[in-house]
This record gives structure tokens, sequence and C-alpha cells, in this order.
């Protein structure tokens, strides 16, 4: 979420899809380079399973510390 390419990346946009989040961009523009998530499956106390999708890796990452927060003030930060 510290990337400056976040609101136009489509694996970022896949993992909100998957999270059911509102999009940053509903048209994003980036493809990256080696995206690597990471898919977790927790049990719940109901006995159902949690999945937890996660980008963990990416050649195409540049760092631009706060930039999700800049996109979208006041709000939260995803889990």
């Amino acid at each position: 979420m510290n990337c400056r390419w976040v609101d136009r990346c489509k694996t970022y946009h896949a993992v909100e899809r998957q999270h059911g989040v509102t999009h940053l961009n509903m048209n994003p523009d980036l493809e990256p380079k080696d995206p690597l998530i990471h898919v977790s499956v927790n049990g719940l106390d109901t006995g159902e399973a949690a999945i937890e999708w996660d980008v963990r890796a990416c050649g195409s990452f540049f760092e631009d510390y706060g930039r999700w927060l800049s996109l979208c003030p006041g709000q939260e930060l995803p889990r």
C-alpha cells in the first residue's frame, strides 16, 4: 500500500475485489511485474473459513510511503 502504483495496479485491484472493498480505481492500467500474492485460509469459530489475500512482493514496487493514505484520507487502513 506504500507503492506509488497502488491505485493503478491490476493486481491490487484484484485483491480489492476479493476483499469486497471499494476500488481505488475502477480501471487500473498497470500490469505489474512478477506480483506475489499470499493467500491465507483461516478457520472461524463458526466452522467456516475466511480467506485473506495480500500482495507480498512485486517487481514493479516503487516505495511511496503513505500513498494509500493520501488516496483515502480519513479511512482506516485495510487489514
